[in-house]
């Protein structure tokens, strides 16, 4: 399997282009603000065809590029209802500071609008995109519509945890956001994430790449679920 990930934008976020093999279909997930470069990079140097775009939630800096990518291919994108708003409402997932942050950036204009095509993830749905096969599990907490996307491990093949803003190398997402639920991530972690094998590779929303295993025994919030937190939550 082929995995090319590159951090975009002010804000870091992991921008993902994953395919079965160079040369093939691929998936993108999360083109966020400065990401279409990377993603044509990746595309032109392993020979990639784009067939879908899926977010792992609808903050603004996980989507800034989703109608230009998709609109550029013909490919939908997929998302879950509950931050659908957040597509044409960006401001309505953001806390005043980054709200004023994104008025400097766009002179105070932001105009946001809906991919052309945008399909519905549910709970539990099986994807199969680009020749690769995709379990979504809704992880609600850092918003309402967060997801996870969770592939099986293959002969050779670890297997694949995408988790946005969900679960960190160390930490979680921040659940102080409009529309966020501390009790929800914890109730998230907890039924979506510690029931994952330990050999689970995650692909983070931002940050590094780590696996569950080490999450396990690492990540205060995983590690003592019932206590109050002692990292510092990430994310927009």
């Amino acid at each position: 399997m082929l995995v090319v990930g590159f951090p975009a934008g002010p804000w870091g976020t992991n921008c993902w282009v994953l395919a079965p093999a160079a040369g093939e279909q691929c998936v993108i997930v999360d083109p966020g603000k400065d990401s279409a470069a990377g993603i044509e990079e990746a595309v032109r140097e392993h020979g990639l065809a784009p067939v879908a775009v899926l977010l792992t939630h609808g903050h603004i800096d996980h989507v800034w590029s989703v109608v230009p990518v998709c609109g550029a291919r013909g490919i939908p994108a997929y998302l879950h209802p509950s931050d659908r708003h957040l597509l044409t409402d960006p401001g309505a997932g953001l806390s005043p500071q980054t709200r004023d942050l994104l008025a400097g950036m766009t002179d105070g204009v932001l105009t946001t609008a809906e991919p052309d095509d945008l399909r519905e993830l549910t709970d539990g749905l099986e994807l199969e995109l680009a020749g690769l096969s995709f379990v979504v599990d809704h992880a609600p907490g850092h918003t309402g519509g967060s997801v996870m996307f969770r592939r099986a491990g293959e002969l050779g093949v670890p297997p694949l945890l995408v988790s946005g803003d969900v679960l960190f190398e160390g930490s979680i997402g921040r659940t102080d956001l409009p529309g966020g639920d501390h009790a929800a991530m914890l109730r998230s972690l907890a039924t979506k994430v510690l029931p994952l094998d330990d050999e689970t590779v995650v692909l983070p929303g931002h940050g590094e790449t780590t696996t569950i295993a080490r999450e396990r025994v690492a990540n205060p919030y995983l590690t003592a679920l019932a206590d109050a937190p002692s990292a510092p939550s990430r994310g927009l």
